[in-house]
C-alpha cells in the first residue's frame, strides 16, 4: 500500500502533466481538513470558504509555476500555505480567533460515528460543546497548537515549523493548554460525559 504523501507526489505530476481530475482528486482528499483547521481560526463560515479558495490558488499557481517542492508532505504545505493566510486575515483585521461551532458549521460534524443510539448521540454532541467552550477559553497560543494538533493532526515538529517556534515551546503550549483545560474541568465541576 504506497503511502498518502506518494500518492499525493502521482496526483500532482499527473495534474502538472494536464489530468485535471488529478487535482480533483488531491482536492476531495485533502478539503475537510485544510477547510477545518481554516474554520477553527476564523469562525466564519463565508470567510473559511474565501480562504479555503485562496489557499487552492495558491496551490495551483505555485504547481504552474514549477516552484512546488517535493521534499515536504503536501497535506503539511497547504495546511501552512491556509494557516499563513489566516494570519494574514488577523493582522490585517487585528481581530482575536476563537475556537467554537456555529449554525452553519461544526468540526465534530467530521467525526465518524458508528450507529450510536440516539441517547450515545445527544451525550456526543453535548460532550463536543463542553469541549469547544473549553479550548474556546484558553489563550490564542494554546487554543492553535490544540487545534493544529488535533484536528489538523500536524506533528509537533510541523507546528513548530508552521508557527515560527521551537518544538520545545510548541510542547509548552500542548502542556499548558492541557493543564488548564484540566484546571476549568475540576473548576467549574464539568463533566465531559
Amino acid at each position: 500500500m504506497q503511502s498518502k504523501s506518494c500518492c499525493d507526489r502521482s496526483l500532482i505530476r499527473l495534474y502538472l502533466d494536464g489530468n485535471e481530475r488529478a487535482f480533483e482528486t488531491l482536492l476531495n482528499r485533502h478539503k475537510s481538513k485544510i477547510y477545518t483547521s481554516i474554520f477553527m481560526f476564523v469562525k466564519d463560515s463565508e470567510l473559511a470558504n474565501d480562504i479555503f479558495q485562496e489557499t487552492f490558488i495558491k496551490i495551483i499557481d505555485t504547481f504552474r509555476s514549477g516552484k512546488y517542492n517535493e521534499e515536504g508532505k503536501f497535506l503539511q504545505w497547504a495546511l501552512r500555505i491556509s494557516y499563513n493566510l489566516c494570519i494574514d486575515f488577523f493582522r490585517k483585521s487585528k481581530r482575536r480567533t476563537t475556537v467554537a461551532s456555529s449554525e452553519n458549521f461544526d468540526i465534530f460534524d467530521f467525526v465518524q460515528v458508528v450507529d450510536d443510539n440516539q441517547e450515545k448521540k445527544i451525550i456526543k454532541r453535548q460532550t463536543y460543546g463542553k469541549v469547544r467552550k473549553l479550548i474556546d477559553a484558553l489563550p490564542k497560543e494554546q487554543r492553535e497548537v490544540i487545534v493544529l494538533r488535533h484536528y489538523a493532526e500536524l506533528s509537533f515538529k510541523e507546528i513548530a515549523e508552521l508557527t515560527n517556534v521551537s518544538i520545545n515551546t510548541a510542547l509548552g503550549r500542548m502542556r499548558y493548554a492541557l493543564i488548564n483545560i484540566r484546571k476549568m474541568i475540576s473548576e467549574y465541576q464539568i463533566s465531559l460525559q
